[in-house]
């Protein structure tokens, strides 16, 4: 990545000064019956380390935050504030709400910077508990077992943890130092992690309880695209019918939205060539899908040197997942958006090389408008399933129809597997890293009560 494409990718979002926070922080009301902590999934207390940050206690305040909170600064970026908890905020009935994102990043960077505290590290003499793929369930399992005093051990298939935090969310979003740091939090604590280790290829569930623990958590994510087909032409005849069928996945430039941003993001590190992307410069690429990750993808297509970037969505602005601010940015970037549209057939070249697509849109109460428009590219944000290497390596883990891990509510988030738990988008919870974030807390919950009755049965037999 040469150095002008760096420069796009920096932050977008400046952070505030010391004398804009604490302005900002003395606009909060400290409601008695506070809406902003309803709106949070992990019930952050905002007012109390609001107050305390207004009152210039950045200690206090971030000792607060990170009692609920294993990812402050993340939350602080990448959590869908204006859903959440700042709109619920009762000045923003009103007028404007507090920016309780900017402050809680503000907070969390400010006590990183200087190395404002320090947690103290907790005897690990609970028990032993490994924990598979350090994405933002795994990070806050760990974190959670660890404070509570369990020995805990994070096993990642890649060469950096984050999961979809480093892969998956551009770094203009979200510094990915500003990860790393996250994850140096939770090793000062006591968590060990064990990178480049691919859970079901090099070692097995059944391996890791031979090494002695006690539980296993499992927070793989998504990494299996769904399938889209879409009838492929080349030179006026279709090629995705017959036994030598030609299909969406036999196409280079036709990728899933988090591949693409993994391998852009590999390419920024150095373990991938820039040419892996398969988008060129000049590129016209179409984005299939209207949540934050297509806006993501679009954004990203733009800054790698895409000259035209569209998304295509079958329904309507209003229905959209993607969050209202991510859609202004990308609009203001220069992203089109066509609503009610859905591509009818993807043109070929003898190369395989996509050429044209043909887009039909159908707005209620109205006829069908077909176009052949040039294309080179086509990015799916359409969602994933979770891989299998996991269930076919461990005896008496099952998975539903959709790949999806099955887990009961009591203990929380356990599996089929007696001491083996998952939780966040492997079990089918998908949604927002805070999100992720609350369900894997509940799943800690379960994991601390499972061992707790183990030790105790073994202690009187």
């Amino acid at each position: 990545m040469n150095l002008k494409e760096r420069k796009a990718f920096q932050e977008v979002n400046e952070s505030y000064t010391m004398a804009e926070a604490i302005k900002e922080a003395q606009r909060c009301l400290h409601c008695k019956v506070p809406q902003c902590k309803k709106g949070c999934p992990i019930s952050n207390d905002i007012p109390d380390w609001i107050h305390e940050l207004k009152k210039g206690n950045l200690g206090n305040a971030i000792s607060i935050i990170r009692a609920k909170s294993n990812l402050p600064a993340v939350c602080g970026r990448v959590c869908a504030h204006e859903k959440q908890c700042e709109g619920n905020c009762v000045l923003g009935k009103k007028g404007e709400a507090v920016n309780i994102g900017k402050l809680e990043r503000f907070v969390a960077d400010f006590d990183s910077d200087i190395e404002l505290t320090h947690e103290d590290v907790v005897e690990k003499t609970r028990g032993k508990v490994a924990v598979i793929g350090a994405g933002p369930s795994g990070i806050t399992v760990a974190g959670d077992l660890s404070r509570m005093g369990f020995a805990v051990e994070m096993f990642e298939m890649e060469a950096q943890c984050g999961g979809v935090l480093r892969y998956g969310i551009p770094e203009y979003r979200l510094p990915k130092e500003v990860v790393a740091r996250e994850i140096r939090y939770i090793e000062k604590m006591g968590v060990v992690i064990h990178r480049n280790t691919h859970v079901g290829v090099e070692i097995t569930v059944d391996s890791l309880f031979a090494q002695g623990f006690d539980a296993i958590f499992i927070g793989t994510g998504l990494s299996k695209p769904k399938s889209l087909e879409i009838p492929i032409w080349q030179h006026g005849k279709c090629i995705s019918e017959g036994e030598d069928a030609i299909h969406c996945a036999d196409l280079k430039r036709i990728r899933l939205a988090t591949h693409f941003l993994r391998r852009v993001e590999l390419i920024s590190e150095g373990f991938m060539k820039p040419e892996e992307t398969h988008v060129d410069k000049g590129a016209k690429v179409w984005v299939i899908g209207c949540g934050n990750t297509a806006m993501d993808a679009s954004r990203t297509a733009l800054r790698i040197g895409a000259s035209k970037v569209d998304v295509i969505y079958n329904k309507g602005i209003d229905t959209m997942s993607a969050l209202k601010a991510e859609y202004d940015d990308a609009v203001k970037e220069g992203v089109h958006f066509n609503w009610w549209s859905a591509i009818a057939e993807i043109h070929v070249d003898e190369n395989l090389d996509i050429t044209e697509i043909v887009l039909e849109t159908k707005e209620p109460e109205k006829e069908i408008i077909r176009q052949t428009l040039p294309a080179n590219n086509i990015i799916m944000a359409i969602g994933a399933t979770p891989a299998t290497k996991i269930v076919r390596t461990t005896s008496g883990l099952e998975n539903d129809e959709h790949n999806f891990l099955i887990t009961r509510e009591k203990p929380y988030g356990m599996t089929t597997r007696k001491g083996v738990f998952a939780g966040g988008d492997v079990v089918g919870r998908q949604a927002t890293v805070v999100h992720a974030m609350q369900d894997a807390k509940k799943v800690a919950e379960g994991i601390a009560q499972y061992v707790d009755a183990i030790k105790l049965l073994e202690a009187i037999s």
